[in-house]
């Protein structure tokens, strides 16, 4: 049996997700000075997204609809959305019990 090299492999939607927290960032300045936070939301984003798992993102494109990559960019657009409001309201409710 060959020595496998599954290093290659990785999720499409996290660099997406990635570069769409640190674009929507600067719209919640209380999430976005804190390292820790944003990683909070870029989870809760890829937590809402289905894996997508590939080798290379030129195949993967190769082998996407015009459609496909649509609603692929605007659930991502979605996911984040809901994950900067899910960790603000998180943040919020520690405040009051804190």
């Amino acid at each position: 049996m060959a020595n496998a090299d599954f290093t290659q492999l990785y999720n499409h939607h996290e660099r997406e997700v990635f570069a769409a927290v640190m674009d929507a960032a600067p719209d919640y300045p209380e999430i976005a000075i804190s390292n820790d936070l944003l990683c909070d939301v870029a989870c809760v984003a890829l937590n809402r997204l289905p894996p997508r798992y590939i080798r290379h993102a030129v195949d993967f494109s190769f082998y996407l609809t015009e459609q496909e990559r649509l609603q692929m960019d605007q659930g991502i657009v979605e996911a984040v959305n809901y994950a900067f409001n899910f960790v603000s309201a998180r943040m919020a409710m520690r405040a009051q019990h804190g």
